[in-house]
């Protein structure tokens, strides 16, 4: 049989199956040039890493990685489907086009929103790194408008790719908005007062909040468009809507300048006498204590005769504001008070009562009862 007349069938169906070569060859172009993307960005990120310490180009091409794929599969399932509609002339196949535009569209908002949350996790960081001070409530605000804006032009440039028209569509948002405003009030209340938070800034992530109007009190993890994670001191969270932030007064000690220590002391009645001389030392041993800041307010008087004994406050400032120092700091303090008043021969004070009778008590010899003698108790040793 002549070999010529065999390959005839075979030549015959690739003319008229030529297509199929095509896609096939189109899908593994798009398979390899993948594979190709994503070793050459693992070589170039790591070759980044070695070379220079800028974080910002390690940020660019982790937020390409992932999207720079999508987009090449896209792209090559596209121009494969774009052949069989041409062969086929199946009318499926002419959402082709359309559907390609939106994946390019979101492929490259995705790459500008992992960019930006790369840039924000980056900045936290490098300040965390090198322990400078930052508003990281700041940077989170920033962040998300930046995303936001990103979805809302992504999603506005789409639709005008599909054929609608962007001014009708927000047209018909700010008719809709009033009908969304009503049926959501509580949902944009929240928005607002998250907007005032970032606005105000009454406190950042990481300050210890409290308010007095509400039992909230903890430290705060996140500040979201709709709720404030709230984590309290026994590591309980507290979702609190952003709306109830701007009808309540809200403590931060965390911005507070110094911590207080107010304290009355009372010794007794009969050590009155050597009062002024421990309030004298009491004075100067807040002057001369390294953790007392002298150029507050300093107060150690005399100020009230109570029930059973005289009393003076201390009244003054640390230097430190943070809570587990400042307590260290006052059990130093009331040690050595007591040390003072120790070493002028007086006595801290404790509640006592006397009792006054008008005559004297006369205890018989053996107790009696009804006129007749008790007898005597038993006593056992």
């Amino acid at each position: 049989m002549d070999p010529q007349s065999l390959l005839e069938p075979l030549k015959a169906w690739s003319g008229d199956n030529a297509w199929i070569v095509q896609v096939f060859i189109v899908v593994f172009g798009a398979l390899l040039l993948n594979v190709v993307q994503k070793s050459l960005l693992r070589r170039i990120h790591r070759r980044l890493r070695e070379v220079t310490e800028n974080p910002w180009d390690d940020a660019l091409v982790k937020a390409l990685q992932r999207p720079l794929g999508l987009l090449i599969w896209i792209l090559g399932l596209a121009f494969a489907a774009d052949i069989v509609r041409q062969e086929t002339e199946a009318p499926i196949f002419s959402a082709v086009g359309p559907l390609r535009d939106i994946g390019v569209i979101a492929t490259f908002a995705w790459f500008l929103v992992r960019l930006i949350r790369n840039v924000q996790d980056n900045l936290i960081r490098i300040h965390e790194a090198q322990q400078a001070h930052y508003d990281r409530t700041t940077i989170d605000a920033i962040s998300k408008v930046l995303r936001a804006s990103v979805i809302i032009t992504a999603a506005l440039v789409a639709l005008q790719t599909l054929g609608f028209s962007i001014s009708g569509v927000l047209a018909f948002g700010g008719i809709g908005g009033i009908a969304v405003g009503f049926a959501a009030k509580d949902l944009l209340a929240n928005f607002f007062g998250g907007l005032m938070v970032y606005l105000d800034r009454p406190f950042e992530v990481g300050d210890w909040i409290r308010s007095p109007d509400r039992d909230i009190e903890g430290t705060v993890e996140e500040i979201g468009w709709r709720l404030t994670r709230i984590r309290t001191f026994d590591k309980r969270p507290i979702y609190v809507p952003n709306s109830v932030f701007t009808s309540i007064a809200v403590e931060n000690p965390q911005r507070m300048t110094h911590r207080r220590i107010y304290e009355t002391i009372g010794i007794r009645y009969a050590d009155i006498d050597v009062m002024d001389a421990i309030t004298r030392d009491v004075r100067q041993m807040l002057l001369d204590h390294p953790a007392i800041d002298s150029s507050q307010t300093l107060m150690v008087n005399f100020n009230a005769f109570g029930p059973s004994s005289v009393d003076f406050f201390v009244y003054t400032f640390t230097k430190t504001t943070v809570w587990t120092e400042y307590h260290e700091i006052k059990h130093d303090v009331l040690l050595k008070i007591a040390a003072i008043i120790d070493r002028h021969g007086a006595e801290i004070a404790f509640p006592t009562r006397t009792l006054h009778l008008p005559d004297p008590i006369h205890v018989d010899e053996q107790p009696t009862f009804a006129g007749k003698p008790l007898p005597p108790m038993p006593f056992e040793e």
